[in-house]
């Protein structure tokens, strides 16, 4: 259960106080299910990548049990093939709403557990947990193309989509990063693993053109130093390129220009980029800007808000939103575990093609 002292961790000047933190974990405590599914919020969906960064972010406050409930979720409603589907209504398996299946959705359950493991030290839970991550993977990798990079998704009937996203296949390097460490503390190499983030690093740092041109969208610009791929100068080139297009200073981060919204989850994840960065300065900046999204009766966040019209759109508190920003307020405070998934320590880096292709 959440503890003094891990409330303590998530304090943080301007953003948190120790029982608005509590007061968040409870909000995102109220939304999980008993069976451990975390929708959206109730009576909306499920997806497998917002539902286990909720998870993660109630490992940061020393909620494990429920975490875990979590993650056991997900491996009693893993497809056979590895998979899970896109969407789930109110976190009931046996209400799909999206039969495709998407692979960076598919590949971030590694972040998850490898973040648990390090919050709690389990090796049991890792073992249980292992052949659900290794089946996952494995579905994932199955849509990497020629030049590196990931394909999509899978549509209902089976049929691959070829076409790559930038975002989901820097998430998916950190997943793979996550999955490796895994295997390496199982003492199972993944040779052909190592291999493939490295070709997935090699796409994302020098051939943009292997991507479906999503940049109006702000995950493009951070996600490949969200995910690790770009780092150094090549990570703070990439921030400073296009900083003035995507921040709106005092509100947060536009999720997608030209339009005149802000969102508190892009907001929370180019925080834990600029952290990532060696920039927590910024990155405490960016989380004091978006407190307005802040509900103070449920600790949750309002999706976002349209400046233009001062208007909070759409009004729906997610528990995914919450999980960002405690995630950004636990790297900033020095969770070691936290620190260590997005701050890529200790993750291996996999094998990167010598020459260009």
């Amino acid at each position: 259960m959440s503890s003094p002292e891990r409330t303590e961790l998530l304090v943080l000047p301007g953003v948190l106080t120790a029982d608005q933190a509590t007061r968040t974990v409870h909000g995102i405590l109220a939304v999980q299910r008993p069976d451990g599914a975390l929708p959206w919020f109730r009576r909306h969906h499920l997806d497998p990548w917002d539902h286990t960064e909720a998870a993660m972010a109630l490992d940061v406050a020393g909620e494990h049990e429920a975490a875990e409930r979590a993650y056991d979720w997900l491996a009693r409603h893993q497809n056979e093939d590895g998979s899970w589907y896109a969407a789930y209504h109110d976190g009931d398996p046996h209400d799909i709403t999206d039969r495709g299946r998407e692979s960076n959705f598919v590949a971030y359950v590694a972040v998850g557990v490898w973040h648990h493991y390090l919050s709690t030290g389990d090796d049991a839970f890792l073992d249980r947990m292992w052949p659900t991550v290794r089946a996952a993977v494995e579905w994932v990798l199955r849509l990497q193309q020629p030049g590196g990079q990931i394909g999509w998704k899978r549509e209902e009937d089976g049929t691959p989509v070829k076409d790559a996203l930038l975002t989901g296949s820097s998430s998916i390097h950190q997943a793979l990063r996550c999955a490796l460490a895994i295997a390496d503390q199982r003492e199972e190499p993944q040779p052909d693993w190592e291999l493939a983030v490295g070709a997935l690093r090699h796409a994302i740092r020098r051939h943009p053109d292997r991507f479906l041109d999503k940049s109006r969208y702000s995950m493009d610009w951070y996600y490949p130093v969200l995910g690790g791929a770009l780092e150094g100068d090549e990570a703070e080139a990439r921030i400073a390129s296009d900083w003035d297009r995507f921040v709106v200073p005092g509100l947060g981060v536009r999720c997608v220009v030209p339009n005149p919204w802000v969102t508190g989850g892009e907001s929370a994840e180019l925080a834990l980029a600029l952290w990532a960065m060696g920039e927590s300065d910024r990155a405490l900046a960016i989380l004091q800007d978006i407190q307005h999204l802040r509900d103070p009766k449920t600790g949750l966040y309002w999706t976002g808000y349209v400046f233009e019209d001062r208007a909070i759109w759409p009004e729906e508190l997610t528990t995914w939103t919450a999980g960002s920003v405690l995630l950004a307020v636990a790297a900033l405070g020095g969770d070691e575990a936290t620190c260590s998934v997005f701050g890529g320590v200790g993750l291996p880096g996999g094998v990167e093609p010598d020459c260009c292709v």
